[in-house]
């Protein structure tokens, strides 16, 4: 037996190797049922009562406003209590607010928009299967359209009857009034909350699934732009995926003996990139997430190690994270569930930022929102934490926590901004949703925040054009899908959302990402979409893998064309005698 051939122990959470009623056997058998209830507490229950009381108090200070105010003309006093109320609402309702509004996207991210997406995509990969195989690719883009406005319509059914039969229980209105004991003031604010979201998902999910089925429908993209004459052109090369293992001889957690071990293939990937290079230079090179297979910190050694051996490579390298670099994932136990006190999470982000600080630190700029402006360099903006991100690194104490959870959301989106105000830009996201369960890592969601910020950036460069790389894939591909799970377990649970929302650059940017390990060029609503396939993932050590080099031209009209990419090949190595 060839330890280097590896075993059945390397396979353990592997979706290539083991189905997905397999994986959910081992993780029922794993759930640890104490962290599962605290999880759910922390999670669900407690932003739940934060939404559902915020009403209440709210109608109890607005109750005390109106009695204040009737009486504030009958002396000094009242004048002087009716002050105090306003204070008390402005200084103590703006964070109550705040709070419940968290915990409405809190639920919202973890609930609502999921089940959105999980019921559109079931009924396309049901439509999908009903017509013959002979069907036109309009005809499958109507079902695919069809499907969105349907579950849109069912959504909306299910949501309305659950606010009709939670409503008699819920008070958002008479604030203390309408509260008894403490029991009976947690059963009122749960309601609310049901009542509040099911309000919402009714009216949201039947405008997300007209918004969905009115959109531009994605489509393949079949044939190329020419190279226009005069103009400027730029090489990317697009990597993605490559899951660098921490052993020499280690397996990727998904695809187990399926894939190839170690990182011998990324060490040919950049050789062959550094020859290439050479002779016609690349201008950039895009890394769309997963750089590393667990984000474990000698994963990040070893791929940092790899990428700093080619100077010259590193100087053009770009990286975002991807959810195997920051959502849990454990070869050994596909039910691992990491706690939201927990400082694994924290830790793995400290790692990713330190990463990017190392390859572009110096060269991408930060969104100012209160300026509405690029602001200071990546490098820039961790020196004054490094000190704090080392001793949370050291000790893992929660107080630090709070400072570098929003030390994280204000690095994205980072943005390398055009060399000239008609230039090409690179604004790189993180569309990681916030899991702390392995088995649901693969979600992605791109925050309002982040939009903001996109938008702010290329308000600055008005004639600029933009590659946007996040590491989900936005739509899912016009073709028929093997399994419901890969439509709904990897998908960017808004991407429809964000297609919409890039719409004013259409003609003006491209998007790049990785994730599915699928190779697609294609477009909608007037955006290229690149796919970069994995060139670790889908092979075995002796099969060759590929990656593109997509070529990226402006004419004289600003308009951003598609040059057709170049394709590289990476070579297999015979195994082992």
């Amino acid at each position: 037996m060839d330890p280097r051939r590896g075993d059945i122990e390397d396979d353990a959470s592997s979706t290539k190797r083991r189905s997905l009623l397999s994986l959910a056997g081992s993780l029922l058998a794993e759930i640890s049922l104490p962290k599962l209830a605290v999880a759910f507490t922390l999670l669900v229950v407690i932003p739940g009562l934060v939404l559902g009381i915020a009403p209440i108090v709210a109608a109890i200070w607005f109750g005390k406003l109106s009695s204040k105010l009737a009486s504030a003309l009958a002396g000094v006093w009242p004048a002087i209590l009716l002050v105090i109320v306003i204070a008390v609402g402005w200084f103590g309702g703006r964070p109550l607010l705040r709070l419940a509004e968290n915990s409405f996207w809190s639920l919202n991210s973890l609930v609502v928009q999921p089940a959105y997406t999980v019921c559109r995509e079931a009924l396309r990969q049901l439509a999908e299967r009903l017509p013959p195989a002979q069907a036109s690719k309009t005809q499958r883009s109507r079902l695919r359209a069809a499907a969105a406005l349907v579950s849109g319509g069912m959504i909306c059914g299910v949501a309305l009857l659950v606010l009709m039969a939670v409503l008699p229980h819920a008070d958002l209105l008479r604030g203390a009034a309408g509260v008894g004991s403490p029991e009976h003031l947690a059963v009122v604010a749960l309601a609310n909350t049901v009542a509040l979201i099911a309000g919402y998902l009714a009216a949201a999910a039947l405008v997300w699934g007209i918004a969905d089925a009115t959109m531009a429908q994605p489509r393949d993209l079949e044939q190329f732009d020419e190279r226009p004459e005069g103009g400027r052109t730029w090489r990317i090369a697009h990597l993605s995926d490559v899951h660098v293992v921490g052993e020499r001889y280690g397996f990727r957690l998904e695809s187990g003996r399926s894939g190839p071990r170690g990182n011998e293939r990324l060490s040919r990937l950049l050789a062959e990139l550094e020859t290439l290079h050479a002779s016609d230079p690349l201008d950039a090179i895009v890394v769309s997430g997963d750089m590393t297979d667990a984000g474990r910190s000698s994963e990040w050694a070893e791929f940092l190690d790899a990428v700093l051996r080619h100077p010259r490579l590193a100087e053009r390298m770009l990286i975002i994270p991807g959810n195997h670099d920051l959502n849990i994932v454990d070869r050994a136990n596909p039910a691992r569930l990491d706690l939201p006190t927990s400082p694994n999470k924290r830790l793995r982000k400290l790692r990713v930022l330190s990463a990017m600080g190392v390859v572009q630190g110096e060269r991408v700029r930060m969104v100012d929102r209160a300026r509405r402006c690029l602001g200071a360099t990546l490098a820039s903006a961790l020196e004054p934490h490094l000190k704090e991100m080392t001793t949370f690194a050291d000790i893992g104490r929660p107080w630090l926590s709070k400072r570098l959870t929003e030390l994280w959301t204000s690095v994205f989106p980072m943005v390398l901004p055009p060399d000239s105000d008609d230039g090409l830009g690179i604004i790189l996201l993180d569309s990681n949703a916030d899991t702390h369960f392995s088995f649901t890592n693969a979600l992605g969601m791109i925050t309002a925040d982040q939009a903001r910020g996109l938008d702010i950036a290329c308000a600055q460069y008005p004639y600029a054009c933009w590659v946007v790389a996040l590491h989900h894939h936005v739509v899912e591909y016009p073709r028929p899908a093997k399994a419901l799970s890969e439509r709904v377990g990897t998908a960017l649970i808004n991407g429809n959302w964000f297609v919409r929302r890039l719409k004013p650059l259409a003609g003006r940017a491209v998007l790049m990402h990785g994730h599915r390990h699928i190779d697609w060029i294609g477009e909608c609503g007037g955006i290229p979409i690149l796919s970069a396939p994995s060139p670790v993932m889908e092979a075995t050590d002796d099969v060759p893998t590929y990656f593109y080099i997509h070529t990226l031209a402006v004419g004289s009209d600003r308009r951003l064309r598609l040059l057709q990419p170049q394709r590289i090949t990476v070579e297999g190595e015979p195994t082992f005698g």
